[in-house]
């Protein structure tokens, strides 16, 4: 060592503390031993170690805390959908109040859920940026206050403002993050998860629906408007239970600027973009029975306590179907792209059947076919809903699930907004509500077409040699190589050849 690097030494290495404030060696573990110059090994060693002992977020639970979260999204679905399908009951008082049609009245309930629909998006956005609790117990709030509100009105525009746009607008920051969420939480059980929380929505109408009636005959429906926004403050407190989660699919930093956010990219997505077109054409129709399968029992000579059975029969099948659908889902035994169409071409299928069935003879009367009809609606409606959601994380991947949820939403209000007014507009021309069946139940067998054009929707030209259910980070939509795997019947490797 020449007599210069001795003195440089003595100067900078003197002490242990002047030797730890060198560069090299800082951030170094001391017990290594540092005799010599900085030697780049150990600062890899050390960068090693650092990545080794850095926590690595775990896949999804599929159970724990994920159950709290499910029963979480059962109350904010039953007092979302569920309420929103009982609230058909009130419009005819509202329009004999307000010496409105029934087309006029029925913007109120298409009002509320266009815009929690449409919204949606909003409520997925800010989920991801600030988390899903927040955003949620904000919702609830202004849903409770909607409700009060609307409960002093003094015209329709004030229920429009009120429930259509002020409580709707609560709604859309409640479902997307709440239903969201529970998807991150599960993988292999993710569609019977989806279920339970959706039968929120049948449970909530079983309920409802009588209980509402009797506020009505009660209180009148101020007074029932007013007791529904006490009951749906209790949404805050489910917000509360939805705990972050993070997962290997989530992006290191919160998506920037406004359209990240929102997630529009997936459009760029083939098989989204199919989704998106036949879900859009669905929601035209789908969302009729939740306005008007009440008033079209009333039509039929039902009285209100008949009326509100059909809407409690309707909402019974449809809880139990959500739960057996999801359970049938989640075995693989059929890819899920094409149970979506199979059960939305039934529940386009039902539509027609509800308003085809013929006039009871008396309000005494039970309307057996009407009930019958509603109940296989119900059934086929029910098991659509859980596969409606199940199927998003095969097409956009575990960490774009929230906001792809939040565009369901969005393109399901397309059709919404118009639906239940278009089928009050029929109804005013015609007399009743069978056109307005007929040509809702029409536009769900259309979008239900349109899936079939997802990977999977179809058979094979020759059976797949993977397993139907697949990877639960992955997807079974996502793209996939087309490389040697294993079969699940032995060792021997095939390709994986599909149309």
């Amino acid at each position: 060592m020449s007599m210069e690097q001795q003195r440089f030494r003595e100067q900078n290495y003197s002490s242990p503390q002047a030797l730890g404030d060198h560069p090299c060696f800082s951030a170094l573990p001391t017990d290594l031993g540092l005799a010599g110059d900085c030697n780049p090994r150990l600062s890899s060693l050390r960068s090693r170690r650092q990545t080794a002992m850095t926590p690595k977020p775990a896949g999804p639970p599929d159970g724990g805390w994920g159950w709290v979260v499910a029963a979480a999204a059962f109350v904010v679905n039953g007092l979302s959908y569920g309420l929103l399908r009982s609230l058909g009951l009130a419009l005819p008082d509202l329009a004999e109040h307000f010496d409105r049609t029934a087309q006029d009245t029925a913007w109120v309930s298409a009002l509320a859920l266009a815009v929690q629909q449409a919204a949606s998006p909003v409520g997925s956005a800010l989920s991801t940026r600030w988390g899903a609790r927040p955003v949620v117990m904000v919702g609830g709030i202004l849903t409770s206050l909607g409700f009060i509100f609307s409960a002093f009105a003094s015209s329709l525009l004030h229920l429009y403002l009120g429930l259509g746009i002020l409580a709707g607008s609560g709604w859309a920051l409640v479902f997307a993050p709440a239903l969201g969420t529970l998807s991150r939480y599960f993988s292999r059980r993710r569609v019977l998860a989806v279920g339970l929380a959706l039968t929120g929505n049948g449970a909530s109408s079983l309920l409802l629906a009588p209980a509402l009636q009797l506020l009505l005959d009660t209180f009148g429906w101020r007074g029932a408007l007013l007791l529904l926004g006490a009951i749906t403050l209790h949404l805050t407190p489910c917000g509360a239970l939805l705990r972050p989660l993070a997962l290997p699919g989530d992006p290191p930093v919160p998506p920037r600027g406004p359209l990240a956010a929102l997630g529009l990219g997936l459009f760029t997505r083939r098989s989204f973009l199919v989704f998106a077109l036949g879900t859009a054409l669905v929601g035209a129709g789908y969302f009729v029975p939740y306005v008007h399968l009440a008033p079209h029992a009333l039509d039929r000579g039902l009285g209100g306590y008949g009326a509100a059975l059909v809407v409690s029969v309707a909402a019974v099948a449809d809880a139990g179907a959500r739960l057996v659908c999801g359970w049938l889902a989640d075995q693989g035994w059929v890819p899920l792209p094409r149970l979506l169409a199979v059960f939305g071409t039934l529940t386009g299928l039902g539509l027609l059947a509800v308003g085809l069935v013929p006039v009871v003879g008396s309000e005494e009367g039970w309307g057996v076919s009407l009930l019958a009809t509603a109940g296989a609606y119900g059934l086929s409606a029910g098991c659509y809903a859980p596969l409606i959601f199940g199927v998003l994380p095969g097409l956009v991947g575990i960490g774009g699930v929230v906001q792809a949820t939040g565009l369901v939403m969005m393109l399901m209000s397309l059709g919404g907004l118009l639906g239940p007014p278009l089928s009050g507009f029929l109804r005013d021309e015609t007399g009743d509500f069978t056109t307005s069946f007929l040509v809702c139940g029409s536009l769900v067998l259309s979008g239900s077409f349109i899936y079939m054009g997802l990977p999977g929707a179809l058979p094979s030209c020759h059976p797949a040699s993977s397993p139907a259910t697949p990877p639960p980070e992955r997807g079974e939509l996502l793209p996939v190589p087309q490389v040697a795997r294993l079969s699940p019947g032995g060792p021997h490797s095939t390709l994986d050849t599909a149309c």
